[in-house]
């Protein structure tokens, strides 16, 4: 026997973690922000961009509401409002609504799967300023002839025949930079999750966010290839004397279509399955209960991304197809219901008899989840093509979209900004004036487009400059514009919020929310390596594990925990 003394039992010993012994300071001064490769300083810069996009996208969505305030108004002068209809589409969808998920996904997925940063810190910079670019390259047509052909720049009307001018080139040129970003960061998302999680996070237990963010990325990686495609092909036809859309020179409009379509229709899973994302990890917080059917809604994200590549077609029910493959296509296009209402059912399930706390990132989400319910069911409906055939191209279809892409996305976008505000800012909300903007957006979102399935109903048709007196269509119209004022005035009332609460805020700590997952370990902000010890992952709701470690340890209530520094 000797003198030396034994080791600890395995069961006193520490657990292995990785742990960083040190850091380069930080970086100071604006111009970092050029040239920074941080994950977080990207997500920052990819949401105040896609914001501003977001806000001028509005702005022109309230001018064209003003026009078809009144019958027979001439307010705008309709080259203008054609222009205005295709600005706002073009920025709602490629430089707001895509790109800001990409943002909240640059920020948190590190955070949420305990690594460092992104597998491409250098390509992921690169992905930002090809969106950027690709606004203001766009932007920039406003100088000379915006684009006037819509936001899908249907063939041959986005030929040269019909627009020579350089508004069609301008919206290319906006396709093709940011679709490159888009897959730049796809690419990325892909590589991080699936090669840097922390120690433990298996697939099952990966944040249900981080779920999201994955099937975004294999459908923007499988999807973007056909619109590129598109757009080059009408760059040659209006340049280099191609004629792939124009059937004098034996090509056909419809092969326009059909390429858009496989990549338009996913791009509407593409900006809607990150916001489910994001519903699917705040109910759970603040019904202080596990989110029921944790592997139902994972497995619902891949099935919705499946089917919803199969069924681009039912945007063209009124070309000239055969009624087989019409039938198919609505089949197909009704299969997606089940399992979009596999994911509703389980977020209620979630919140029934949970010891629910009503913040204002609930308050979005439970709006979230009834408006597109609300869009779900009119798509339904839209997906029977014998309605579809009466309903084309009028009103009804517009309110459709904006029940699924506002109703549903942008609700889901301000629920994850309010939710994950304090840990970006180290700041808190004020919860008065976000409940205030929650309920001015709601209400405003109903007056504007719940009318228009009325309008739509009633043989409005969509795209149109004016309406004559008589038409019966008036009320539905003042009403709609009357509530966009309205919404306009909600989305601002979050801008102030955010504006005071940045350096007037209350300071938030690591933990506000209690919350589940791995960002909620760290300091808010967080510090420039993320992470100082990252943790094993031992379950689904990684945070509860670590308070109630915290609480045996401390022999008290588990509680807010804060990051050890190593």
């Amino acid at each position: 026997m000797t003198g030396e003394a034994l080791p600890p039992p395995v069961s006193a010993r520490p657990r292995p973690e990785v742990v960083m012994h040190g850091t380069e300071p930080e970086p100071a001064g604006w111009t970092t922000w050029l040239t920074t490769t941080d994950h977080k300083k990207i997500g920052i810069m990819y949401l105040f961009a896609t914001f501003g996009f977001f806000i001028l996208g509005g702005v022109e969505a309230l001018l064209m509401r003003l026009q078809l305030a009144q019958a027979s108004s001439t307010l705008i002068e309709p080259t203008a409002y054609n222009g205005l209809v295709s600005l706002h589409g073009t920025t709602m969808i490629f430089l707001f609504v895509v790109p800001v998920l990409a943002g909240f996904g640059n920020y948190m997925l590190p955070l949420m799967i305990g690594a460092r940063d992104m597998a491409f810190p250098r390509l992921n910079a690169l992905s930002f300023w090809l969106l950027l670019f690709g606004g203001i390259a766009f932007y920039a047509s406003l100088f000379w002839s915006p684009p006037t052909a819509g936001w899908t720049s249907y063939a041959p009307l986005s030929d040269d025949a019909f627009l020579p001018d350089g508004g069609i080139d301008a919206w290319i040129f906006l396709i093709h930079l940011t679709g490159l970003s888009s897959l730049l960061g796809a690419i990325n998302f892909v590589a991080t999750i699936h090669n840097m999680r922390a120690k433990g996070m298996s697939w099952g237990r990966m944040p249900l966010f981080v779920w999201s963010l994955l099937v975004y990325s294999y459908l923007l990686i499988l999807a973007l290839p056909a619109i590129a495609a598109a757009v080059t092909m009408l760059l040659t036809d209006r340049h280099f004397g191609t004629a792939f859309f124009d059937v004098t020179g034996g090509g056909d409009p419809l092969l326009w279509q059909h390429l858009f379509w496989f990549f338009g229709h996913p791009e509407v899973y593409i900006m809607i399955l990150p916001a489910f994302g994001m519903i699917s990890e705040i109910v759970p917080v603040f019904a202080r209960k596990p989110i029921f059917g944790y592997k139902a809604i994972a497995a619902s994200t891949a099935a919705i991304a499946f089917l919803g590549l199969l069924v681009w077609a039912h945007h063209m029910f009124t070309t000239p197809t055969a009624t087989v493959v019409l039938a198919i296509f609505m089949i197909s296009s009704f299969a997606i219901a089940v399992p979009t209402g596999i994911k509703i059912f389980n977020w209620i399930a979630t919140l029934w008899r949970g010891s629910i706390v009503f913040k204002t990132p609930l308050y979005f989400a439970a709006g979230f989840i009834g408006l597109f319910l609300i869009g779900g069911i009119s798509g339904v409906i839209l997906a029977v093509f014998p309605v579809d055939w009466q309903l084309h191209d009028s009103y009804f279809v517009v309110a459709h979209i904006h029940y699924v892409l506002f109703g549903g996305s942008v609700f889901g976008i301000f629920a994850g900004l309010y939710y994950w505000f304090p840990k970006m800012s180290g700041r808190m909300l004020s919860e008065g004036l976000g409940k205030a903007s929650f309920w001015v957006m709601f209400v405003g979102f109903n007056l504007t487009f719940l009318v228009q399935h009325s309008a739509g109903l009633s043989g409005m048709p969509r795209r149109i400059y004016d309406y004559p007196e008589g038409a019966g269509w008036e009320g539905f119209n003042l009403a709609s514009t009357i509530g966009s004022f309205l919404l306009g005035i909600g989305v601002l009332m979050s801008v102030v919020n955010v504006i005071l609460s940045i350096k007037k805020g209350k300071k938030a700590g690591n933990d506000p929310w209690h919350g589940n997952t791995l960002e909620w370990f760290v300091q808010s902000p967080p510090p420039v390596n993320n992470f100082d010890v990252v943790p094993r992952v031992r379950s689904v709701e990684p945070m509860k594990d670590i308070r109630r470690e915290v609480a045996r340890g401390a022999r008290q209530t588990a509680g807010t925990v804060s990051q050890p520094v190593a």
